[in-house]
């Protein structure tokens, strides 16, 4: 066997076998196919007792794991993994406090390698497998807290599909996993991106803390429109008793049970700035956080993983990955704002008990028309005008069909893009459950 590595990789494959030895007698690891903040994936193989050579995915947890995260993942993918697109796990070996969780191997493309060359079908069966797979775990009281492209593997060849990664699930109020029912364990970093943590830990009953930031829309691929924003997360009001007397501000003109004079302005005053910051899970992926958690609301639940979702599908619709990509949430939110309006973004925040400012209005762009732009499936006017004086001086039979025709990005349903607003609903209350869209007139033929 012809192990290609580097010397890097071979030398930490050479560490894994050092420090759980039980994978030599089993296993024979061939290179490693993923690295994480909290763990990383070889792929290995082994011969089974028929005499045939099988592939597996070796998961190599990062030592400093909290013992009840490694057996939630592992519960998580026993109770609910193996079906419907779901990863399972075939062993799981410990020595000390290294963990390797075995899961079959399946071979995949990169997300970033085949978008451009999707077809529409091909899309309108991943994003259904995808949902299929979500109703599945949180049929199960499981939120994923992490959907991206990168843990939903795809085999195109073989149209096959698997959820994974559930380092970061979380449980919801009712769910049948019972190690997701303990108090949350957090990881040595809060979050999987390099950004800095905004919460605090150690309050009971934080005040949530103002914080104004004046920025530039920053874009990915998208090029959406520049626009300068200030965007503000409001607070919730301080008992007067809780603050020194020399920092209370006189409060005669405010209303009851306000305790500064900044709430609702652009502006944050010495009060608010000495208060505690919200503490509310803010774990997954820059680019995929959905509203309430870039809002740090305390009640999230599995429309989380639906967002994400949404995110996904606008990539997949745009042929543009990543879609968002900000430097800190502020930012995510002013994104968001860019696609789906200000006023909108206002009005579900103000649903979840979230007040946010924004020094500029946006409208709503309408979904189709962005993707089809971003895609290059609709021309300009100008564009227009070009084309149809080409088509007049060319012959009939020869006007050929183009790739983008071929594959079906021509006659994209209006359905797809209804869905896409129901997954992106900026109100988690009123976003579509997974098994609901999976119900949407785009997959009628698929039920």
């Amino acid at each position: 066997l012809i192990i290609f590595t580097t010397g890097d990789v071979k030398r930490d494959i050479e560490l894994l076998y050092e420090a759980v030895p039980q994978l030599s007698k089993v296993f024979t690891i061939i290179d490693r196919i993923g690295e994480g903040t909290f763990s990383s994936v070889y792929l290995a193989e082994a011969r089974m007792k028929s005499g045939i050579t099988e592939k597996f995915a070796l998961k190599h947890l990062i030592p400093t794991s909290h013992p009840i995260r490694i057996a939630a993942e592992l519960q998580c993918l026993t109770v609910a993994g193996g079906k419907e697109n779901v990863m399972g796990v075939t062993y799981c070996f410990r020595k000390d406090d290294h963990i390797v969780i075995v899961m079959p191997y399946m071979e995949h493309q990169a997300f970033v390698d085949i978008l451009g060359s999707l077809s529409f079908e091909e899309v309108r069966q991943y994003i259904y497998h995808l949902l299929k797979a979500l109703a599945h775990i949180h049929h199960f009281g499981i939120i994923h807290r992490d959907i991206k492209p990168s843990n939903f593997l795809y085999n195109r060849l073989e149209k096959r599909y698997a959820l994974v990664d559930f380092g970061l699930a979380q449980g919801t109020s009712d769910t049948q996993i019972e190690l997701l029912k303990a108090p949350t364990v957090k990881r040595p970093l809060e979050s999987r991106s390099a950004a800095r943590p905004t919460a605090s830990s150690g309050n009971k009953a934080p005040a949530c803390a103002s914080s104004t930031a004046e920025s530039t829309t920053q874009h990915s691929s998208t090029a959406l429109p520049k626009r300068s924003l200030s965007v503000a997360r409001m607070k919730y009001a301080t008992p007067a008793k809780a603050l020194a007397a020399s920092q209370r501000p006189k409060i005669s003109r405010l209303g009851p049970g306000l305790t500064c004079s900044c709430y609702m302005t652009d502006r944050v005053c010495n009060v608010c700035l000495s208060r505690k910051q919200q503490v509310a899970p803010r774990a997954g992926t820059p680019g995929f956080r959905a509203p309430e958690v870039l809002t740090k609301c305390s009640n999230q639940g599995t429309a989380i993983d639906i967002w994400s979702a949404g995110v996904i599908l606008l990539s997949l619709l745009s042929a543009r990955y990543p879609f968002f990509k900000a430097s800190d949430d502020l930012v995510a939110l002013t994104q968001i704002m860019t696609i789906r309006g200000s006023k909108e973004t206002i009005r579900a925040a103000k649903k979840f008990g979230k007040a946010v400012l924004c020094s500029h209005e946006l409208p709503t762009q309408d979904l189709r028309t962005l993707c089809e732009r971003l895609r290059g499936t609709q021309p300009s006017a100008e564009d227009k005008v070009k084309d149809l004086d080409s088509l007049d001086k060319q012959h009939p039979l020869d006007r050929g069909t183009t790739e983008e025709d071929k594959r079906g990005w021509d006659c994209v349903p209006n359905a797809v893009y209804d869905l896409l607003d129901k997954l992106l609903d900026l109100n988690p209350a009123t976003r579509i459950t997974a098994p609901k869209a999976l119900h949407h007139p785009l997959f009628k033929d698929l039920r």
